[in-house]
């Protein structure tokens, strides 16, 4: 990118996160968007554009705002690998990041605008070392600052990871491979307003900490965007329509309808009577205002959206005046909640988790390390042995719409729970995992459903996780005139939609796992999250416990219909032995044995099957496949070839060793084949092997109970018939008793002094 700044009209703002520099440009690249910048830290370089339409589409009723994020493998100097060599729809990972810079940036554009905007991440560079997610959120930040797109930001960004007991900002991929915790914080000046993280069971205070040091950590940012914005930013374009209800439609609807929609929020404590009734209500005052909607006098639209105003405020102003929630909890009671486990046949684990009206149903699938999903993109993870899914069918709230495969909102909450659940899978279990969570019914907080049902399908098959984890989902209500506030517990869809903050909290009872928070105010106090973590804690240990009830720990069998997995490491430089030529002694092995053998490069051998006796006999194969021969070991093997001079046995698959004749037995041998004919087994040690890799064998050393050394002195001292004693000990009766010897050792038996 050094070059580009040569040009005339660059401009360069440089700032800091952490202890890296950071440098924002402009001027060069996408002059016709809206607003357009790169952002540099190290050799990781994002370009950001901002665009908006001066029109609106007819019919929409909703801000329509994209980001995307362009994903280029050219970044890293890599080729797609797909058939076609080029980029796709967007991966896993990608959407998340989208979902990322969304967040952050959509609570800050105008209410009632419904101008479409378009941000577009683009990967220029990757150096797989400086985190990108950051720099996305600092670069759309300060494309839509610069931009003519009305918008009340800029916001900031900072990663924080803790490796040691120490915090850092800004780490690299090297620093998060040695942290326990993956932290992700946007905001202003003045509020954070995004939190996504995950973490290897950590104390409450450790994250609030972490929090603040991002937050402190993302103002240079915010303060270099907004000098750009005074020195070069583009005139906000204005004449755009506002979408909100006439002052005058919303006097009068409330004063036909107020008190009965308090009424109907106040009175009742059921859904759906209070759905019932406020469908009534709507439905009276359209017909009270029929003329005047056909005189045009007033819109129905703006009327339903007084409606909607009406029950919001009703809603709140019961929270925050009398405790009270629209179901008649307290702020921080949780819904009633069931579980069942195993109750899905043939599958390898199943958990269903009710929560009030929200219930999710996780199935837990166990395959092999080759049913790993293998990742392309410009993450340092290239593949996933842990797989959380996440689904939303439309009858899950009553509704019926065509189903497109995974939304946005889908992956998110799949990721979510995924990494809620990923510090308790042991390192050590084999298997690749797939969690497949289906939410049968809605009434708030999946993702957390989701977390608790896979906790439940992972402990009903049999996987040893290291602690159960449990999720909840924490809401705030909050007056911004006098600062009065309720952290709400377990919230459910109505919260959700009217309250002021959405935080998810995951984690077992040791410590947090994952968070994600959304917040829709301004000036949100540090001492409000302090309480809404606790609280949390609180509720989450509540929960686990019903869990537990249950399930009080992983089964001890894993499920009879999931493979079973036998592990063998060995040398990484054998690992072409048991591959073989173009495969052929690996197809081979899986063919005869009826297993599936998985191979990484680090030497982890994965032998999978159902048949276990099938599988440890693959294991001894390879084993013996790569077996170093060594010195004083004792092996039974097959004579392979005779010899005037002694005799060849096969000690390992293709490792051969020589019994010289003085060497036979514990007396003078006149001829090999009194000992040994091809296809006879004798059980022999190694005495030697020499530079050339040719190995000696000792049958007397076995019947004689030496060692190698002793053996080897005997034998390089020329005591050919077999150390002394060995006529004295007679003819036929010797030979006899040193055959009778091998049969014993080939049974398990010890030679006879």
């Amino acid at each position: 990118m050094e070059q580009l700044r040569l040009f005339e009209g660059a401009r360069v703002y440089n700032t800091t996160l952490g202890d890296k520099e950071i440098s924002i440009e402009t001027g060069i690249l996408a002059q016709q968007a809206g607003g357009a910048v790169t952002v540099r830290c190290g050799d990781t370089v994002i370009l950001a554009t901002a665009t908006m339409d001066r029109g609106v589409r007819p019919g929409i009723n909703f801000f329509p705002l994209t980001v995307d994020f362009e994903e280029k493998l050219y970044a890293a100097g890599r080729i797609p690998g797909n058939l076609f060599r080029r980029e796709g729809r967007p991966s896993e990972q990608a959407i998340l990041l989208c979902r990322l810079v969304d967040r952050p940036l959509r609570p800050l554009f105008p209410k009632g605008m419904r101008n479409e905007v378009q941000v577009i991440l683009t990967a220029l560079s990757s150096d797989n070392e400086h985190l990108i997610d950051p720099l996305a959120i600092i670069a759309a930040s300060a494309a839509l600052a610069i931009s003519d797109i009305p918008w009340s930001g800029p916001v900031g960004a900072a990663s924080v990871a803790y490796v040691d007991g120490e915090m850092i900002v800004n780490p690299t991929a090297a620093d998060m491979e040695l942290s326990t915790l993956g932290l992700q914080v946007a905001g202003t000046a003045d509020n954070i307003l995004m939190v996504e993280a995950g973490a290897d069971e950590l104390p409450e205070e450790i994250m609030l900490d972490g929090l603040r040091l991002a937050y402190e950590a993302m103002q240079p940012a915010i303060q270099t965007i907004e000098q750009m914005q005074a020195d070069l930013g583009k005139e906000k374009f204005t004449d755009y329509p506002v979408f909100e209800a006439a002052e005058s439609t919303v006097e009068i609807v409330s004063q036909m309808a107020r008190d009965k929609v308090n009424a109907a929020v106040f009175e009742t404590t059921d859904r759906t009577e209070r759905k019932t009734r406020l469908a009534e209500i709507k439905a009276d005052t359209m017909e009270s205002l029929a003329e005047q909607i056909a005189a045009g006098e007033v819109e129905a639209s703006d009327a339903d959206d007084t409606l909607d105003s009406l029950y919001k405020d009703a809603v709140r102003r019961q929270i925050l005046d009398q405790s009270v929630r629209p179901d008649g909890r307290d702020p921080q009671t949780v819904r009633p909640i069931q579980v069942q486990v195993g109750n899905i046949p043939r599958v390898h684990g199943s958990g269903l988790f009710m929560r009030g009206e929200t219930h999710v149903l996780t199935i837990a699938t166990l395959g092999t390390p080759g049913d790993a999903q293998r990742l392309y993109t410009l993450q340092p993870e290239d593949e996933k042995r842990y797989i959380h899914h996440y689904n939303f069918p439309p009858y899950s709230t009553g509704e019926a719409y065509p189903m497109r495969g995974p939304k946005r909102r889908e992956i998110g909450h799949g990721a979510l729970a995924e990494r809620a659940l990923q510090p308790v899978i042991p390192d050590e279990f084999p298997y690749t995992l797939r969690l497949v969570s289906e939410a049968v019914s809605s009434n708030g907080s999946t993702s957390m459903g989701s977390v608790c049902g896979s906790t439940l399908a992972l402990m009903d098959a049999g996987v040893p996780i290291d602690a159960p984890v449990s999720g909840i989902a924490m809401g705030l209500v909050q007056d911004q005139e006098t600062g009065d506030y309720v952290v709400l517990s377990d919230i459910q869809g109505v919260e959700d939609h009217l309250g002021d903050m959405d935080f998810k909290v995951a984690g077992s009872s040791h410590g947090v796992t994952a968070l994600q928070m959304d917040l829709k105010i301004k000036g949100l106090d540090f001492e409000i999250l302090r309480i809404a973590l606790e609280q949390a804690r609180q509720g989450r240990l509540h929960i686990m416990e019903k869990m537990l009830d249950v399930l009080p720990e992983s089964r001890e069998e894993l499920s009879p219909y999931a493979p079973r997995i036998l592990t063998v490491t060995v040398d990484p430089e054998k690992i072409g032995k048991i591959i073989g030529p173009g495969g052929k002694t690996v197809r081979a092995l899986q063919e005869r044995y009826e297993v599936k053998i998985d191979i990484d490069d680090d030497g982890s051998v994965f032998i999978s099957g159902l048949n276990g006796l099938a599988a440890e006999e693959a294991r001894r194969e390879i084993e013996s496949l790569t077996e170093e021969v060594e010195i004083g070991k004792i092996y039974t093997g097959q004579v392979v070839r005779v010899e005037a001079y002694g005799a060849f046995v096969n000690l390992l698959p293709g490792v051969d060793g020589l019994v010289h004749i003085s060497q036979l037995a514990d007396y003078r041998v006149n001829n090999v084949e009194e000992i040994a004919n091809v296809g006879d087994e004798l059980t022999t040690m190694v005495i030697d092997i020499d530079p050339a890799g040719k190995i000696r064998l000792s049958r007397q050393a076995v019947l004689e109970g030496w060692s190698a050394e002793e053996a080897r002195e005997r034998d390089r001292g020329g005591r050919r018939g077999g150390g002394g004693g060995g006529r004295d000990r007679g003819g036929r009766g010797g030979r006899d008793r040193g055959r009778e010897r091998d049969r014993s050792m080939r049974n398990g038996g010890r030679p006879r002094r």
